[in-house]
């Protein structure tokens, strides 16, 4: 999106859009040029105004094994994603598995992921998600006051919510989120 695009859609409480979830598919101008055919930059500077814009916004990133997942790479997007777009802002990690045109990897092994995760929660995420891979936990929703499960998921299904307007029903801190 252009930034002329950005502002005509306008601002979270008044304008077209309040949420939006973007793909940053890496964290080097190189991934984006070789494998997208695209620019790294933009979609930064993008991911930025949507939130100046107030949008409600969730990053989600496809970990390739041997294209974006060293852990420098990723420790520098989280690091990205908590400064500039804030703690608060979930980010999805989702395992790759060969299909189309890309058979040359194998899928994205369990550690990959768990490293990813543990990349995101040492740059101050409070919520950080492992997709298309079902483990103990992996999608849930935690107080980041308590640590207590408040949305637990398998896939894409909630199985247990416990959520009170938005606050853990344990410990009161509120969840970010969009809750209706």
């Amino acid at each position: 999106m252009s930034p002329e695009c950005l502002d005509t859609c306008g601002p979270a409480d008044t304008g077209l859009i309040q949420a939006a979830n973007v793909d940053l598919k890496a964290f080097t101008e190189g991934f984006y040029q070789d494998i997208c055919g695209a620019k790294l930059a933009p979609v930064l500077r993008n991911m930025k105004r949507m939130r100046q814009l107030g949008w409600w916004l969730e990053v989600t990133t496809l970990l390739i094994p041997g294209l974006n997942d060293s852990p420098r790479e990723l420790a520098d997007m989280a690091g990205f994603i908590a400064g500039e777009l804030g703690a608060d802002t979930p980010w999805h990690l989702s395992r790759f598995h060969p299909d189309y045109k890309m058979l040359d990897r194998p899928s994205t092994p369990q550690a990959t992921l768990l490293g990813a995760r543990e990349a995101g929660q040492a740059a101050g995420l409070r919520y950080v998600y492992i997709g298309n891979m079902l483990g103990p936990g992996y999608g849930d929703t935690h107080c980041p006051g308590c640590g207590v499960a408040v949305l637990e998921r398998e896939g894409f299904h909630i199985t247990g919510a416990s959520l009170k307007q938005g606050h853990c029903p344990s410990c009161g801190e509120a969840v970010a989120g969009v809750w209706a």
